[in-house]
């Protein structure tokens, strides 16, 4: 266990969704914001080795948590398999080797449920990790999460790196990424259902079939899992981040037409992937060092609706048109 209070503290990525509100977590837990540094993209170019090294340099933290990725939904991992591999790979083997050279006290990894088999048993346990071959989909990017993983045992062993490795279901809550392009898939429901509604759309067409399950966690939950683990969690097997539930995407289609107040048709486009059929974690891991999810899923996903519908109409207030 380490006290965060008297660490310097970067956190990349801490200027995205989790990133947020892992700060306002960090400074809950007495983090003096003098010793919690984000870089910017802007000047740290984290798939370049000199960028990371640099960075290293100005800042010369003691933890790093590295949030930053190359992220998005099926759509956007089918059109970019090699640009997700190469990012995400490439951000995470700078990092943690020049951690291992400046000998870095603790380093915190995000993972990906997505680097799990594609028929995992239910629920995901880590040992189950290495079982088979990820959802095609996704597989570039998860696979490329999975190798950090094993470098990060592998720097343990030699190096004596203290690194852990978080695997978090899909986040969702205020804040997140709404562009229909990129978002995942609760955040891209919403927006589509919202505007189906400001539009007076008799139908709204969703991809796949709605059979596929998925697990949701809040992100002020995810956030204070990961301040958890960069206090407490010194292992170097992988931990499941998760709330312990599951929701085919037919429930959950259902339950944010009804919280809009979309009142029309929901049209399955089947020739589109549902991409892994289920995922639900077994979190007992993550238990260990003190955490539970506490955010109820419908509390969780009203606040997301609420705020984004509050987004859209504030830019339609500024814009002068109607919401």
């Amino acid at each position: 266990m380490i006290d965060l209070t008297r660490e310097r503290i970067v956190v990349t990525g801490g200027a995205g969704f989790l990133g947020q509100h892992l700060q306002v977590a960090l400074a809950a837990r007495g983090v003096p914001p003098e010793n919690l540094l984000v870089p910017r993209s802007a000047d740290f170019d984290l798939t370049r080795e000199d960028d990371v090294a640099g960075m290293y340099r100005q800042f010369q933290p003691s933890v790093l948590i590295h949030l930053a990725a190359k992220v998005g939904g099926i759509g956007a991992n089918r059109d970019n398999p090699g640009l997700f591999f190469y990012d995400n790979m490439a951000m995470g083997l700078h990092l943690i080797e020049h951690a291992r050279r400046i000998g870095l006290k603790k380093f915190v990894q995000m993972g990906t449920i997505c680097a799990y088999p594609k028929f995992t048993p239910i629920p995901f346990r880590e040992e189950d990790l290495w079982a088979g071959y990820p959802e095609e989909t996704n597989a570039p990017y998860a696979i490329a999460k999975k190798a950090l993983l094993v470098m990060l045992q592998a720097y343990r062993q030699q190096y004596g790196l203290q690194g852990i490795y978080l695997l978090p279901v899909n986040l969702y809550g205020p804040g997140d990424n709404f562009d229909p392009q990129t978002s995942h898939v609760i955040p891209a429901l919403v927006r589509k259902f919202v505007e189906a509604r400001e539009r007076g759309d008799d139908q709204v067409l969703v991809w796949g079939s709605g059979r596929a399950s998925r697990e949701f966690l809040y992100v002020e939950d995810a956030a204070r899992a990961v301040a958890l683990a960069a206090e407490r969690y010194e292992g170097g097997e992988p931990v499941n981040i998760g709330a312990g539930f599951e929701i085919t995407i037919r429930d959950l289609v259902a339950k944010i037409a009804l919280r809009v107040g979309f009142e029309g048709r929901v049209v399955w486009d089947t020739s589109k992937p549902d991409g892994q059929p289920r995922r639900c974690l077994d979190t007992r891991r993550a238990r260990e060092f003190g955490f539970q999810a506490t955010t109820s899923f419908d509390d969780g996903l009203q606040r997301t609706i609420d705020w984004w519908s509050a987004q859209t109409a504030q830019q339609a207030s500024d814009s002068g048109t109607r919401p």
